[in-house]
């Protein structure tokens, strides 16, 4: 559920104390504070989305040519032999397959 943030409305117009409430999104907005019920406004602000550690981003890190860049070998399992074939990586000491154990 997402998580609005109120602003109190003081008698004199000017504005009182923040506060956060988690409501569902078919929630009407509040018009009173729940504890005080002192009059209320939503404050909108811009959402916070990341995108630096989404799905994507990380399926785009671990591709070959990145992970070949950073200076990593990466093997994948063949799955009706077991054994490991090198996809990425120019390290000569790394061999190209490992047998599973």
């Amino acid at each position: 559920m997402p998580i609005y943030i109120y602003q109190e409305m003081l008698e004199d117009g000017t504005e009182g104390e923040r506060f956060e409430i988690e409501q569902p999104m078919s929630a009407a907005a509040l018009t009173q504070h729940p504890l005080t019920g002192r009059p209320v406004k939503r404050v909108y602000q811009a959402p916070n989305v990341s995108t630096k550690y989404t799905e994507g981003h990380t399926r785009s890190m671990l591709q070959e040519k990145n992970v070949e860049k950073a200076g990593f070998t990466k093997y994948v399992r063949d799955k009706q032999t077991g054994t490991y074939h090198k996809t990425a990586g120019t390290d000569p000491r790394a061999p190209a397959t490992l047998k599973k154990d």
